[in-house]
């Protein structure tokens, strides 16, 4: 999948394969196509990992090179290690800070494993398979909605009543595409995920146990 062809796809979901003259443009169809990816990409992250290089005496590492971020899932400190070690963290402007309990000496690799945004371009796709045709759902809902609220009381060539059919139509199948969403956030939500747990415990989060 690429995006000229999932422009194709919408268009045959709207009935506007006769070109040239399309009633949306490509650019128009692209707006809402990344609408739409955006928005599985929030039910559904990609899943991704970066190594990144602390710097002496310093807990703070910079996310600027994680492209397309959206959270961070868990961060891995020291790396190499069975099981892996995953530590506390917190987030600011862009920086992660690593809440241990002696800042690194040296450069250090730590592994941060986080959630970014799915990409559709000219060339290529990172969407999962079974979510491109709700990409095309989604767009072409959009794409509706928005086409009727401009033929309002405006002259159509198809007559007085195009803009209604469309407007129900968008609103049909943007109820449906919202409901898949909501079932694969839920999907998602529900997973389990064993690097939210720190394998080794801060000294502060652990009690002795009395005679």
């Amino acid at each position: 999948m690429d995006l000229p062809t999932m422009r194709s796809s919408v268009r045959r979901d709207l009935h506007d394969e006769t070109g040239p003259n399309y009633r949306w443009t490509d650019d128009e169809l692209d707006r809402h196509i990344q609408r739409a990816v955006n928005e599985v990409s929030a039910a559904a992250l990609r899943e991704r990992k970066a190594a990144l290089n602390t710097a002496a005496d310093s807990r703070d590492l910079s996310l600027a090179s994680l492209t397309d971020l959206v959270a961070v899932e868990a961060v891995e400190y020291p790396t190499g290690l069975y099981p892996p070690s995953y530590v506390r963290y917190s987030l600011w402007a862009g920086t992660l800070s690593l809440l241990v309990d002696a800042p690194p000496k040296g450069v250090e690799s730590v592994n941060v494993y986080y959630g970014a945004l799915h990409t559709l371009n000219a060339t290529t796709s990172t969407l999962p398979a079974e979510t491109e045709d709700l990409v095309a759902m989604g767009a072409s809902a959009y794409a509706a909605l928005e086409w009727a609220n401009f033929a309002i009381n405006r002259i159509n060539v198809g007559g007085e009543e195009v803009w209604r059919q469309y407007l129900a139509w968008g609103q049909d199948r943007l109820a449906a595409y919202l409901e898949a969403l909501r079932k694969i956030a839920r999907a998602n939500a529900i997973r389990p995920r064993s690097l939210y747990v720190p394998a080794h415990p801060r000294s502060s989060q652990t009690t002795d146990a009395g005679p």
